[in-house]
C-alpha cells in the first residue's frame, strides 16, 4: 500500500500523486460515506488516500481515505439527497464572483460561505473583472466589501485584463492550498490563466442569449503554482442548496449572528425571526448587522423549512 494525494476527480476515476514523478490512475471499491450520509463522489480532490497499485494495469485501487482536516460539502445538484465532496484538506478557499457579466447574485456569496465556515476556513472573495466596472459598480464593491471585512472576510479588487489585483492575488495563494470555486461565467478559468499561464484552463465567453457563464472546467482538479501552493479549480456552480442542514446549522454559521446570539433571550434555541428579545433582530435594527445579510439568512432558512418540511411529510 502506498500513501498519495487525490489530485483529480472525474467521479469514477482518480488521479493520486504518490510523489513528484508519480501520477498513479485509480478507482474505488466499497462505498464511502460521510456522517452516514450519501456521497456522489465519496473521494475529493485534496483527499490523502492509501492505494495499492495494480502493476499490470498500471493502476491502483484506493483501499483508505485517511483522516481529513476539513472539508466543503454541498448539496448534489442532481441527487439532491445526497452530498457531493468540493474538496478536503484545504488551508484556504477563494469565491470569485463579478459585479456585471453576469450580473452580481449577491446571495450566492453568504450560501458559499455557509459552505466553509463550519470548519473555520479562511475566504476570500474576489470581485473580478473590475475593468468593466463603472462608477455605480464600484459603489457596489465598496459597500460589499465593507459588509465582509467587518465580519473578517477578506475581499480583493481584480482584473485578469488590466492587472488589477494580481499580485496581491498571488501573495494570497502562495505557500496555501486553496479551493477556487464561484458561479459560471464569473472569468474563475481566465483569472487562474492570468497568474499562472502555463495551466492555459479553457475558457469560454457569456451566452448572449441567456446572459449567464458556460461550464469551461469539467472537473475537480488540483494544480501546482510556479510561486508555491496549490488550487484546487472546481466546476462553475449554479446553485447551492443545503438540504443536508437544519435551521439552526445556519444560524450558527452565519458568523456574525452567532457572536451576538450569545444575548438572546431565548440563547442556542433563537432563529432570528419572531423571537422576543432577539440580539440579531436588535444588531439589524441598529445598523451593527448587515440587513443584506439578514435577507439572504432568512431566504436561506425559509428555504431548508420548506424542502425539509414536504420530505418529512411525503407519503412516497
Amino acid at each position: 500500500m502506498k500513501e498519495g494525494i487525490v489530485i483529480k476527480s472525474t467521479g469514477s476515476w482518480y488521479l493520486v500523486q504518490l510523489d513528484q514523478e508519480t501520477v498513479l490512475e485509480c478507482r474505488i471499491v466499497g462505498k464511502f460515506r460521510l456522517n452516514g450520509k450519501k456521497l456522489t463522489n465519496p473521494v475529493a480532490v485534496g483527499d490523502r488516500v492509501k492505494v495499492e497499485p495494480d502493476a499490470e494495469e498500471g493502476s491502483g485501487v484506493i483501499r483508505e481515505i485517511l483522516p481529513r482536516d476539513n472539508y466543503v460539502v454541498r448539496q448534489s445538484p442532481r441527487r439532491k439527497h445526497d452530498l457531493h465532496l468540493l474538496a478536503s484538506n484545504i488551508d484556504q478557499a477563494m469565491v470569485v464572483v463579478t459585479i456585471v457579466n453576469p450580473n452580481l447574485k449577491q446571495g450566492f456569496i453568504d450560501r458559499f460561505l455557509l459552505m466553509t465556515e463550519p470548519y473555520d476556513i479562511p475566504v476570500t472573495i474576489i470581485f473580478n473583472k473590475a475593468d468593466l466596472y463603472n462608477e455605480g459598480d464600484l459603489g457596489v464593491f465598496a459597500y460589499l466589501k465593507e459588509i465582509y471585512e467587518a465580519i473578517g472576510y477578506q475581499v480583493l479588487l481584480v482584473s485578469s485584463v488590466n492587472q488589477t489585483g494580481l499580485e496581491a492575488l498571488k501573495a494570497q495563494l502562495r505557500d496555501k492550498i486553496t479551493l477556487v470555486s464561484g458561479q459560471s461565467g464569473v472569468g474563475k478559468s481566465t483569472l487562474i490563466n492570468a497568474i499562472q499561464p502555463q495551466l492555459q484552463l479553457r475558457t469560454a465567453e457569456i451566452s448572449d442569449f441567456s446572459g449567464k457563464g458556460q461550464h469551461t472546467t469539467t472537473f475537480a482538479q488540483m494544480y501546482n503554482l510556479d510561486f508555491g501552493g496549490a488550487i484546487i479549480d472546481t466546476p462553475g456552480i449554479k446553485t447551492l442548496s443545503f438540504n443536508h442542514l437544519e435551521p439552526m446549522d445556519v444560524a450558527h454559521n452565519f458568523r456574525e449572528f452567532f457572536t451576538v446570539s450569545e444575548d438572546c433571550r431565548f440563547r442556542g434555541k433563537c432563529l432570528h425571526r419572531n423571537e422576543p428579545g432577539c440580539a440579531v433582530k436588535q444588531g439589524v435594527e441598529d445598523g451593527s448587522i448587515s440587513e443584506l445579510r439578514y435577507a439572504n439568512y432568512l431566504a436561506i432558512v425559509d428555504e431548508i423549512e420548506e424542502i425539509n418540511y414536504w420530505e418529512r411529510n411525503s407519503q412516497y
